[in-house]
């Protein structure tokens, strides 16, 4: 598959695991309007490549992610003599489209890893809720910050959360924008560890990535669907939803592989 043309991120596949990096760092990798729109793009792609069984997201330069280029709040104020439910209309979809462009990382069906270091607010909070796993660095911060501008998280973090840290302290950090620091992070259950720096966290990240890329891949995917699936349905549903995957996507050579590996003491070679 050929890769998408990105300009604002960067793009590696190696051994089934793909690096995504964002990479405006002489902006602190904030979110331009080309940004949100090739992280739909890009993860769309990444979903659809056979060869790809995880997925590493990390940010290039001294920050992982400053949030929203505010560069974009011009582009999305009220148009002078629309009328105002048109002008609402419109701010409304576009913020639908910045939803959307987020919510491709949740559903691309390989896991995805957060590698996060230094800051990490506003927008940046958005993307990292939308991952399967987050780590990070002793000097990583953490803040809501849109309460801070005047304005409601809107593209993600009110309502991924608090499945991720609870409801109480997602409240606390929303109405006070205060910062949250690497081991508090770590207490909340926001990030899965924390290491000295950013070269030590990609390197635990890249082989926590190697170990997932080493198991079958259709038994991956079908975790992840359930596991989103279970966040946001009844547990008879779920239940129900999982014999009815199994009945349909078990593969029953994925599995006699993995026993035939296991008797011989190597790693299953999966089909992609």
């Amino acid at each position: 598959m050929i890769q998408p043309e990105l300009t604002t991120l960067s793009l590696d596949i190696t051994d089934h695991i793909a690096t995504v990096t964002l990479n405006r760092p002489s902006k602190a990798n904030a979110m331009s309007v080309e940004m949100w729109d090739q992280l739909e793009l890009c993860f769309n792609w990444l979903d659809a490549n056979p060869e790809v069984r995880v997925v590493i997201l990390a940010g290039e330069g001294k920050h992982f992610c400053a949030g929203i280029d505010l560069a974009m709040f011009g582009g999305m104020a009220g148009v002078e003599g629309i009328d105002p439910a048109r002008a609402a209309e419109l701010l409304r979809l576009k913020i639908l489209s910045l939803q959307g462009n987020l919510t491709a990382i949740e559903q691309c069906r390989k896991p995805v890893l957060a590698a996060i270091h230094y800051t990490c607010v506003g927008g940046g909070i958005d993307m990292i809720a939308c991952c399967d796993m987050r780590y990070c660095t002793t000097d990583a911060y953490f803040c809501i910050k849109e309460i801070d501008i005047g304005m409601t998280a809107d593209v993600g973090t009110l309502q991924r959360l608090p499945y991720i840290i609870g409801d109480g302290q997602v409240r606390e950090l929303t109405y006070t924008g205060r910062t949250v620091h690497a081991d508090e992070a770590l207490n909340l259950g926001l990030v899965n560890k924390v290491y000295q720096d950013r070269e030590a966290m990609l390197e635990g990240v890249t082989e926590i990535a190697r170990q997932i890329a080493t198991k079958s891949p259709l038994a991956i995917r079908g975790s992840k669907e359930m596991l989103l699936y279970s966040r946001d349905h009844s547990v008879q549903d779920s239940l129900n939803y999982m014999a009815t995957w199994n009945a349909g996507m078990l593969s029953m050579s994925d599995v006699l592989l993995t026993a035939e590996a296991a008797a011989k003491g190597e790693i299953p070679d999966y089909e992609d």
